[in-house]
C-alpha cells in the first residue's frame, strides 16, 4: 500500500475503466472529487455503486461528459441521472449484485473505498457499509482507500489488509450521519399498528426513515427480539439499552446484530466501533432468503410507492421514472413468509404529500412491479392492517379499500366493481 495525495491516488483509473464505489455513509467523497477533476483528461469512464452520498459531481455537467453512472441502487443524488442521457439502472436483488462482480458480469477496474486505519495485524475494517463493498475488493483489479479514524471499526467480515491496497489517502473527517427527524401523527399510527402484529422472540427487518422508527418506538414492552436486517439506524438503541432486543431466539448468530450496512447519527458509530453484538456481513448473507428464513418470526417490514388492488407492490418507481431500486425488499419479504411464524409487512401511509392515493386500481403506466402479489401478505397504513394471504383478488380489493383513505374509497370500490364484476 502506498500512502500518497488524492490526486496520485486516482490517477490509477484510465479511460474506458469500470469503477466501483462504495456507498451509504462510507462513500469515499474526497477520492470521488478528485477523480472528477480528472475529468478532462479521462473518457468513458463507468460509475457502478448502490446508494452514495454527497453531490455526485460524476453525473452533472461538465464531469458527465467523462463518466456514466450505470447504478445499481438509485439515490437522491444520481436519480436525474438515472433518468437522462448519461445513466441507467440494472434491476437486481442486493442479495445478488455480489454475482456481478464475481462472475465477471460486471468486471471492475478499480474500487473506492474509505476504511479505519490499520489494526496491529495490518486489517483495516469497511466500517458500516459492508454491503457489496466486499465483492468489490475481493474482485477488482486496484483498490484506492481513504483511510479514516472516524470510520467505525466494525466486527464480521468486513475487513481488507493493507497488502491488498493499491494506493490510500489520509483523511481525518465524520462520516456522512443521519439524524433522525421528527414523526408524524399518520407515522405513529402505521408504527401503532404495525407494532401491533410484531410478537414477544420475532427477528426484526426494517430500513431507516420514520416509519420503521414509529414502529421501533412501539416496542418498548416486547421481550427477546433480534435483528437480521440488511440495514438498521438509530431506532434500535433504546430497545437494545433496555433489553428489549437481545436476540436470544435467533437461530443465525443468536444475540448478534446481523447487517449488511447501517446509516444514522454519530451516536449509532459509536455504539457499531468496536462493538462484537454487531456483526456486519457482505449482502449475499444478510439477505441470503434460505438464511433469513431459519430465524424465528422473522418481521420484515417494507415500504410502497404504490399498492394495486390486487395487491402488486410497486417500490422502486413513479410510473416509469426509476425513484430507487428492488433493493433486498423480496429477499426479506420471501425469507419473512417462509420462516415459522414470519409476517412480511408493507407500511406506507395511505396518500401521498399531494393527496393522491397509493391504494389503487391499477400501477400506473411503465411502473415496475418490485414484489408480486403473490408474495404479500400484510399491508398497514394510518387506518389499518389487513392480510391478503389466501384472499381472492376480490377479496383482496375489498381489503386494501378498507384502508385506504376515506377519500379516495368511493372511487376504488368503484374501479373494483368494474374490474371484477361484482
Amino acid at each position: 500500500m502506498k500512502i500518497t495525495s488524492a490526486q496520485e491516488a486516482v490517477s490509477i483509473v484510465e479511460s474506458g475503466n469500470r469503477v466501483f464505489f462504495q456507498g451509504a455513509a462510507m462513500t469515499p467523497n474526497i477520492l470521488i472529487d478528485a477523480l472528477c477533476d480528472r475529468h478532462q483528461e479521462i473518457k468513458n469512464v463507468e460509475i457502478v455503486s448502490i446508494h452514495t452520498e454527497g453531490d455526485a459531481r460524476y453525473t452533472k455537467a461538465p464531469c458527465n461528459e467523462s463518466f456514466y453512472m450505470n447504478s445499481l441502487f438509485v439515490g437522491g443524488n444520481v436519480r436525474k441521472s438515472i433518468n437522462g442521457p448519461n445513466g441507467a439502472y440494472v434491476p437486481i436483488f442486493l442479495s445478488e449484485i455480489h454475482l456481478l462482480f464475481r462472475r465477471n458480469i460486471l468486471p471492475l477496474n478499480v474500487a473506492f473505498i474509505q476504511v479505519s486505519p490499520p489494526d496491529k495485524h495490518g486489517y483495516c475494517s469497511l466500517g458500516v457499509s459492508v454491503d457489496v463493498a466486499l465483492p468489490a475488493i475481493e474482485t477488482a483489479k486496484k483498490v484506492v482507500a481513504q483511510i479514516n479514524p472516524q470510520v467505525p471499526r466494525s466486527h464480521g467480515d468486513g475487513i481488507i489488509h493493507i497488502d491488498n491496497i493499491n494506493y490510500a489517502i489520509e483523511v481525518d473527517c465524520p462520516i456522512h450521519e443521519h439524524e433522525p427527524t421528527e414523526i408524524s401523527k399518520v407515522e405513529h399510527e402505521i408504527g401503532g399498528h404495525v407494532a401491533s402484529l410484531i410478537e414477544d422472540g420475532a427477528t426484526l427487518q426494517m430500513g431507516i426513515g420514520n416509519i420503521p422508527n414509529a414502529v421501533l418506538s412501539n416496542l418498548s414492552n416486547h421481550k427477546r427480539l433480534g435483528i437480521h436486517t440488511e440495514m438498521f439506524s438509530d431506532g434500535v438503541l433504546p430497545l437494545i439499552e433496555t433489553g428489549v432486543i437481545t436476540g436470544e431466539e435467533k437461530k443465525v448468530k443468536q444475540g448478534k446484530i446481523v447487517s449488511c450496512f447501517a446509516v444514522g447519527s454519530r451516536r449509532l458509530y459509536d455504539f457499531i466501533d468496536d462493538n462484537p453484538v454487531c456483526d456486519f456481513r457482505e449482502a449475499a448473507y444478510t439477505n441470503d432468503t434460505a438464511k433469513i428464513r431459519r430465524n424465528p418470526k422473522v418481521t420484515a417490514i417494507n415500504s410502497a410507492i404504490e399498492i394495486d388492488l390486487t395487491g402488486q407492490v410497486c417500490a422502486d418507481t413513479i410510473g416509469g421514472f426509476q425513484f430507487s431500486g428492488v433493493g433486498g425488499q423480496m429477499d426479506f419479504i420471501r425469507g419473512a413468509s417462509l420462516s415459522e411464524g414470519g409476517k412480511p409487512i408493507f407500511a406506507m401511509p395511505s396518500i401521498t404529500h399531494k393527496g393522491i392515493s397509493k391504494i389503487t386500481p391499477y400501477l400506473k403506466e411503465g411502473a415496475g412491479v418490485t414484489t408480486t402479489r403473490a408474495h404479500v401478505h400484510y399491508v398497514a397504513t394510518e387506518n389499518g392492517v389487513v392480510n391478503l394471504y389466501g384472499k381472492n383478488l376480490k377479496q383482496r380489493a375489498k381489503a386494501l379499500i378498507s384502508i385506504a383513505h376515506p377519500d379516495h374509497q368511493e372511487a376504488l370500490d368503484k374501479a373494483a366493481f368494474e374490474r371484477f364484476k361484482g
